[in-house]
């Protein structure tokens, strides 16, 4: 019978020679490329709504040109900070229209240098542009913003109704 030309013999490999292992390990590393192409980072840190503000979803090519920018609720007010290296105050802009908060920013930058037997010329430019729709409870008349060191912070007050609205539930035994 192990002569029998019908039959063939069954052999153990550890190394990915055969077709079904490459089928096998391709198709992993498709559904690994797959991941890695659907993960989007800002659907995790920021869902549509956080803090009361409504957020709107980040497609990945505007998140790899967006900066950074942190929301944060403190007990008087809101704070927003967004790094702008390279920005001065200058080429920042803040509206505020039906209760949204627009911040824009663009940058313009050029070097050239001319030496002997060289010359360099690089040419940067960028614009940015992110919308903020205001919770209840901001006093919108009070909004300030201040720029140093490539930060900015945008400071958001609360209204007096806003700050009292939080109240400590009693908890009975059961």
């Amino acid at each position: 019978m192990a002569d029998d030309p019908t039959k063939l013999p069954v052999t153990k490999s550890t190394e990915p020679n055969n077709v079904a292992e490459r089928k096998s390990l391709g198709s992993l590393r498709r559904d690994i490329d797959r991941l890695f192409e659907d993960f989007h980072p800002f659907d995790w840190r920021l869902p549509s709504r956080i803090l009361g503000f409504e957020l709107p979803r980040i497609s990945r090519d505007e998140w790899q040109v967006l900066p950074a920018m942190d929301l944060v609720e403190k007990e008087d007010a809101y704070e927003i900070t967004a790094e702008l290296p390279g920005l001065d105050e200058k080429n920042v802009e803040i509206t505020l229209s039906n209760h949204t908060l627009t911040l824009k920013g663009e940058k313009h930058e050029e070097k050239e240098e001319k030496q002997k037997g060289h010359y360099l010329s690089e040419r940067r430019y960028g614009a940015f542009q992110r919308n903020f729709r205001l919770p209840d409870g901001v006093d919108t008349d009070n909004i300030d913003a201040a720029f140093a060191k490539g930060v900015l912070t945008v400071r958001l007050p609360k209204t007096a109704e806003a700050k009292k609205a939080e109240k400590t539930i009693a908890i009975k035994a059961a």
